[in-house]
């Protein structure tokens, strides 16, 4: 769906165009370890060829890999709290947007949301819900913005001439996995160049193997659980017996 969404992006620059994107990323992996409390990664790059003296206005958006999210909605029924409806729908497990300036002053609101830019333009792919969806997708969009994992920075692409630079916040629960890093440029409102890079966010160290081990031979991941809890209680128990 992505790669199809720069396609598109691509056949959306009007013919003619001259000028050139070139971007970078500081790093492309990202190793987790056990006392990860959160990185940064800087996207930085240049205009080259640009018809006018200015690189016109940049956005530069990250987005981690989809996960399917269940968002609940609480009743007040007889004086308790109950679950009454959910929702089920595909989102970015991760989403950052930086611009040059306010995405509303740098193209309409149909094209920001033909190329799902901005938090208000994303597009949930919708598996199951309770009602209508879009109050369940607003109430997921909010809850991972206070969890640091969605974010919005109209003023984050800082310019020099026709070079660029944005530094992208990555939180300590920042899932594992493939994201994208896309840069566009806009002119008069239209997409002129655009380009997509990958990172890599994975587990380094015991951490990494154990996952692993989990989610490759989760029959022995268990039963190895099992055991080990049956003789930390056996060992406690002596422990104290002895005291």
């Amino acid at each position: 769906m992505k790669t199809m969404l720069l396609a598109a992006v691509l056949l959306a620059a009007p013919a003619g165009a001259e000028e050139n994107l070139t971007s970078m990323l500081s790093q492309d992996y990202l190793q987790i370890s056990s006392n990860f409390n959160g990185s940064e990664i800087t996207v930085f790059g240049a205009v080259e060829n640009p018809p006018e003296r200015s690189a016109g206005d940049i956005v530069v958006v990250v987005r981690g890999p989809d996960t399917l999210m269940t968002v609940r909605r609480k009743d007040h029924i007889a004086g308790m709290w109950i679950n009454s409806a959910r929702a089920k729908l595909w989102l970015p497990s991760y989403y950052f947007i930086a611009s040059s300036e306010p995405l509303g002053a740098i193209a309409s609101t149909d094209t920001l949301g033909r190329y799902e830019l901005g938090l208000a333009n994303l597009r949930a792919d919708m598996v199951a819900s309770d009602g209508d969806g879009a109050p369940y997708q607003a109430a997921l969009v909010r809850a991972e913005q206070r969890a640091g994992l969605y974010r919005e920075n109209p003023a984050g692409v800082e310019m020099q001439n026709t070079a660029f630079r944005v530094h992208v916040p990555i939180p300590a629960a920042v899932p594992r996995g493939s994201y994208n890093v896309e840069v566009y440029i806009f002119r008069d409102g239209n997409v002129v160049a655009a380009q997509s890079t990958p990172f890599y966010v994975d587990q380094a160290g015991f951490e990494r193997r154990l996952y692993e081990f989990a989610h490759n031979k989760p029959l022995y991941y268990g039963v190895t659980t099992v055991l080990m809890g049956i003789l930390l209680g056996w060992g406690s128990t002596f422990f104290f017996r002895r005291k």
